[in-house]
């Protein structure tokens, strides 16, 4: 047959959000002897195909099912809703029902689902803090649903903006449906709201009649002081669907995630739902269900720790603070440290995966080639997670998944490469 025409397929597939990772995928393959300061991953170290037996038969032991529950086709929303309501209210004090609860493959399609569903027509557009990650505003691609920047400010986002743009919009004749935040260590900037800013966007999305899509999969690596209560466990008018991830906390191989999706749904002469409800709608024709059998693992592992994973999981929170501490002084030793005059500067969140570099250079493709080949060293770009301009000399750093011996051989590389560019 005749090739295809890409022209003929979805527009998505030649999009920048779609391409740009698959780059990055592809320098990472091609030069695989190079320090990757790209991937946003958990150190394999606290790993072990053991635990994944034990935590199995842990939730065999609790009664959550027989072999054949397992080995079967499952229930749309999932067979641990019930865990998941119970960890989240040990964890994170919030109140979940377990009805409003469900698991996902990922994270990802928690936000995919999330996003169908507030697509009705063309009017619909969705807003997300910029830069953004680029899984959200990818997923949005492909169900042509456009994503508005709002402007972050210095703790998060600016909440001016924020009301600026939605009343912008809607004087367009465009429906606004949700803002897509980050709260903790966001994806790519690695910035935190502080809990009063936090109270303030709940404020302002009431005030708006604005949804809030929470996505906190990096919310249990901060320091050992007190968590700051996520927007979920402050909302108190369900202005919030949740989206959580156990990729970081568990196990990344499972594809285990959830949303909790509490609003009602209602229209005339039809009997009111939850949205979780109206998402399982979605996701039967999707995924159908989420692996039982995955699903059984995760579960095992909340029950060991006694639905406690916070705690559980303070060696791999510990690591990734020792290598976030071990990258800022790095940092501070090859380019100078604040009043230095350095051309290099950077941020210092408090937590996650992630750092912001701003350098003298332009941060492209073409660089990020250039530093694999010649230098030896990955970064991400961060025009990858802000379309609209004004990050053209930054590049992003995780720390995450980088031994202490390559976090200093990496930014040896990173520093000769700027020096010679």
């Amino acid at each position: 047959m005749s090739d295809l025409q890409l022209d003929l397929l979805h527009p998505s597939l030649a999009d920048d959000d779609l391409t740009s990772m698959n780059f990055l995928n592809e320098i990472a393959l091609r030069y695989p002897d190079a320090v990757s300061f790209a991937a946003g991953r958990p150190l394999d170290d606290h790993f072990s195909a053991v635990d994944v037996h034990r935590w199995l038969d842990l939730f065999l032991a609790r009664g959550g099912g027989s072999a054949s529950t397992l080995f079967q086709y499952g229930p749309t929303k999932g067979i641990i809703g019930d865990l998941i309501a119970e960890h989240l209210r040990v964890d994170e004090r919030i109140t979940a029902a377990p009805e409003a609860v469900m698991v996902t493959v990922g994270c990802q399609e928690a936000i995919h689902l999330v996003l169908r569903a507030l697509r009705r027509d063309d009017r619909d557009v969705v807003l997300a803090v910029a830069p953004t990650y680029v899984g959200f505003t990818g997923a949005a691609r492909t169900l042509d649903l456009p994503v508005v920047e709002v402007r972050d400010g210095a703790d998060g986002i600016d909440l001016a903006d924020l009301a600026a743009t939605v009343r912008r919009l809607r004087d367009q004749g465009l429906r606004p449906r949700a803002c897509y935040v980050m709260p903790d260590f966001a994806n790519p900037s690695g910035r935190s709201m502080d809990t009063e800013l936090r109270r303030r966007l709940l404020h302002a999305a009431a005030e708006l009649d604005l949804l809030l899509l929470e996505d906190n999969a990096y919310g249990f690596f901060g320091g050992t002081g007190p968590a700051r209560p996520t927007l979920k466990a402050l909302d108190e008018e369900r202005r919030v669907v949740y989206l959580g991830s156990f990729a970081k906390t568990i196990l990344p191989g499972l594809r285990i995630g959830y949303l909790v999706a509490d609003q009602v749904v209602s229209a005339p002469g039809v009997t009111r739902t939850l949205f979780a409800d109206e998402l399982a709608k979605l996701k039967s024709v999707v995924t159908v269900n989420t692996a039982p059998l995955a699903q059984a693992v995760a579960g095992g592992r909340l029950i060991e720790c006694g639905f406690r994973l916070r705690a559980a999981g303070e060696p791999q929170a510990a690591t990734y603070r020792r290598n976030r501490a071990q990258m800022l002084a790095g940092l501070a030793r090859r380019f100078g440290g604040p009043g230095s005059g350095s051309r290099v500067t950077w941020n210092s969140p408090d937590g996650g995966f992630f750092l912001v570099c701003d350098v003298p250079m332009v941060v492209d493709d073409a660089l990020l080639e250039t530093a694999a080949a010649d230098y030896g060293v990955i970064f991400t770009p961060m025009s990858y997670f802000m379309r609209g301009g004004g990050s053209d000399h930054q590049l992003r750093l995780s720390f995450s998944r980088v031994t202490p011996a390559e976090i200093e051989t990496g930014l040896d590389r990173l520093a000769a490469l700027v020096s010679e560019r």
